[in-house]
């Protein structure tokens, strides 16, 4: 029977078992961290109190605290996502919430927040320095997917016919990718569709693999397809100006390019020309850019089958 102390707690072997115990649990239960992406959001917390810096140059000292936080939850078997922590939202959500933003329980309901809504990254080890950017690409790439889900659900229904524009350009667009994959070719293709809205310009990338094995399916991330198909199907929604390229890198042959151009809801192929054109002018200046060695510049091939609301 295990001894206890005066107040009648176990003692021993029975509490070292106890505190194990509860440190395997502890493993069980994921921890996310915010992380603040720029000096400019670390300058807006150090005027929290409670936040525990309190000088706006110290950014470079917080990064190396959170990442030495990062190491030491990960040594001990905890599952951490890091997200943004944006000190705007922040004070929206605690104004919303009805806390006091400067307090660390209020930091840690955001925290538990974006766990459910912000954009994650795990944790594996990364450098600090790595990670930032990555967690921004990771941010942008959401924020992407959102405004053209958003596209898609709110353009309507076709005047002539009734139908839902925002799905029969997801189906499209999903037709669309698989011929661009097929017509590719083999090799590693790396996708770029850039679609200019209102607000904000849309850009998603899409890594493929393909080989001469026509019953090999292409290995495509699950992830990167939605988020391409969904930018490329609010392009053919929105029936704007738009553009897609495609880089094929194969074994033993000159890297191929092929273009085209989103117009009225279509995709239409570049010439060669048109493509050669695209990727030698700056896209910022206009001016001409130098063709790279080693790049053939060709037609883009048809990919999307005319549809009832082109």
């Amino acid at each position: 029977m295990p001894r206890k102390n005066d107040t009648g707690a176990p003692t021993g072997t029975h509490r070292t078992r106890t505190t194990d115990r509860r440190r395997l649990l502890r493993r069980e239960v994921p921890g996310t961290v915010g992380l603040l992406a720029d000096a400019g959001d670390f300058a807006a917390m150090c005027g929290y109190g409670s936040f525990g810096f309190d000088h706006h140059a110290d950014y470079a000292d917080y990064l190396h605290h959170v990442d030495g936080l990062l190491r030491s939850l990960a040594a001990q078997g905890i599952h951490i996502t890091v997200t943004l922590f944006d000190p705007e939202e922040y004070a929206e959500f605690c104004g919303e919430s009805g806390l006091d933003p400067d307090t660390v329980e209020a930091r840690a309901r955001f925290n538990a927040e974006l766990a459910g809504s912000g954009a994650l990254l795990p944790y594996s080890g990364q450098p600090i320095d790595e990670l930032v950017p990555l967690l921004v690409d990771e941010a942008v790439r959401q924020a992407t997917w959102e405004y053209a889900t958003g596209v898609l659900a709110e353009v309507g229904h076709c005047a002539d016919c009734g139908e839902d524009i925002g799905h029969a350009s997801f189906d499209r667009a999903t037709d669309a990718l698989k011929r661009l994959v097929a017509g590719a070719g083999p090799g590693h293709h790396h996708f770029v569709c850039s679609i200019p809205t209102e607000t904000q310009q849309l850009v998603a990338v899409l890594h493929a693999d393909t080989t001469d094995d026509s019953d090999a399916p292409p290995r495509v991330d699950a992830r990167e397809g939605l988020d391409f198909v969904t930018v490329l199907a609010a392009g053919l929604a929105l029936g704007g100006p738009g553009g897609l390229v495609v880089r094929t890198t194969g074994s033993g042959s000159r890297d191929r390019v092929h273009g085209w151009r989103l117009d009225r809801g279509r995709l239409t192929a570049l010439s060669a020309a048109a493509v050669f054109d695209a990727y030698c002018t700056d896209a910022d200046t206009g001016e001409p850019v130098a063709p790279e060695s080693g790049v053939e510049y060709c037609p883009g091939y048809e990919v999307d089958a005319p549809g009832p609301h082109h």
